[in-house]
């Protein structure tokens, strides 16, 4: 039954596909219980299940009739030959015809239906990812660095005194959740971004600058689209979306592309503002720097054959936790459960610096392996002698421009309210 279903998707959705077909096909008891471990639910698993069913019916019914179509068709040169009447004949072969173009159409029907769904459906989780259900059941792999001690309260970043930050002027500008940055903040803001490219060129990546909007084609490849169009920005009468992180630019820059597996790794990083509606998260951090519409990120993106994705996930990491060790800021490495991992992600360590004014950890890079899901979408693969296949695809923020400086901001916060500079900023500033 499922091999049927997953041959019409493996046709219809070759520029569009998120998970491996083939698998489905020979596995698909094991695939559905990984989906399950993603939150998958059995409605989804069941309306596959249901269109298999009647979509097989329908294409039996349609193959039926094309053979019976071509077995009169066959008939129709001897009729002509024996000088038969051949007008029951052609009425017949013309009603066949009817027939097998309305069951054309509703198998078509039923295939936008699959796609419809299997658009929807995330990536696997890796075996290693813990169960869980929300952030709460991340489990923490290591902390790294000293917290900072204060010989008084240390206030978040919100209150100190030193008129780095204008949320009231970035709401008149736009609207809640947009801030302006004046000043030595400012200063420092560009100062991260000009040291966090450095950084990142000192470990191989490469670096580019991107446009900062994307069509519907390229937000489809690396799986924003059509799953999450609440979260973004639409340009009217375009097609056109404001990005919601580099991730998106830097990845699409090879697709519908074969590369030579000699070119990778391709390394790519960059610096570009991203822009979320942030809509499922109402009443989150609505105070501060945290979770704004618009926020300055510097992206590691990397397109690896498949045998080299673990190791450059383990690159792209250390490289983001040196990043902030290199600032003197406390973090920690957190492995994602499968509540808490992306659409996309077969595998995520976030990164979660130490804020004393909060008191807390928050998260301020997440890195993560898609393994070849957003390649298959995205059409993105390396010739290995005759046979084109799959790459990996590797994302990961060094750093949240915004969240590094609001953490600098607490870290460095001084008792009369004035922020220190960390040295290896002092040359940017």
């Amino acid at each position: 039954m499922f091999n049927f279903i997953f041959g019409i998707i493996a046709k219809i959705l070759r520029k569009s596909t998120m998970i491996d077909i083939k698998l489905l096909q020979t596995d698909f008891d094991n695939v559905s219980t990984a989906l399950k471990r993603k939150g998958v639910g059995e409605d989804i698993l069941g309306a596959l299940k249901a269109i298999s069913e009647e979509a097989k019916i329908k294409r039996q019914e349609m193959e039926e009739t094309t053979a019976s179509q071509n077995k009169l068709s066959r008939e129709f040169g001897r009729y002509k030959k024996e000088g038969l009447d051949i007008t029951p004949l052609q009425n017949e072969i013309n009603e066949l015809k009817t027939i097998k173009l309305a069951f054309e159409e509703e198998v078509k029907a039923l295939e936008e239906k699959l796609l419809s769904i299997v658009l929807g459906v995330p990536n696997m989780p890796d075996e290693q990812v813990p169960n869980g259900k929300d952030e709460d059941e991340n489990v923490v792999l290591e902390t790294i660095g000293e917290k900072p001690t204060f010989d008084f309260e240390p206030k978040e970043h919100w209150d100190l005194p030193n008129g780095w930050l204008d949320f009231e002027r970035g709401v008149k500008l736009a609207k809640s959740r947009f801030s302006a940055i004046r000043g030595e903040g400012a200063r420092l803001e560009r100062a991260l971004i000009n040291y966090m490219l450095d950084f990142n060129r000192s470990r191989g990546f490469e670096e580019w600058y991107v446009p900062f909007m994307a069509n519907t084609n390229t937000l489809q490849g690396t799986g924003q689209l059509p799953k999450f169009e609440e979260d973004l920005f639409k340009i009217e009468g375009e097609d056109l979306y404001l990005i919601p992180t580099a991730e998106v630019s830097l990845t699409n820059l090879y697709n519908d592309e074969i590369l030579a597996s000699d070119e990778l790794p391709l390394m790519l990083t960059s610096y570009t503002p991203c822009f979320r509606k942030e809509a499922g998260s109402a009443g989150r951090d609505t105070r501060g720097l945290i979770r704004q519409h618009q926020f300055d990120k510097v992206e590691m993106v990397a397109i690896t054959k498949q045998e080299e994705s673990d190791e450059i996930f383990e690159k792209m990491v250390s490289c983001a936790s040196d990043l902030l060790t290199s600032l003197g800021l406390a973090h920690q490495k957190v492995m994602l459960c499968t509540g808490d991992l992306g659409f996309s992600a077969a595998k995520t360590i976030d990164l979660e610096v130490w804020l004393p004014g909060q008191g807390k950890y928050r998260e301020i890079s997440s890195i993560s392996n898609t393994r070849d899901f957003q390649a298959r979408r995205a059409k993105i693969r390396y010739k290995d002698g005759k046979k084109n296949i799959l790459a990996h695809t590797l994302n990961g923020s060094s750093l949240a421009v915004g969240r590094t400086l609001l953490a600098i901001m607490e870290n460095y916060q001084q008792a009369d309210g004035t922020v220190k500079i960390p040295d290896v900023l002092k040359k940017y500033m």
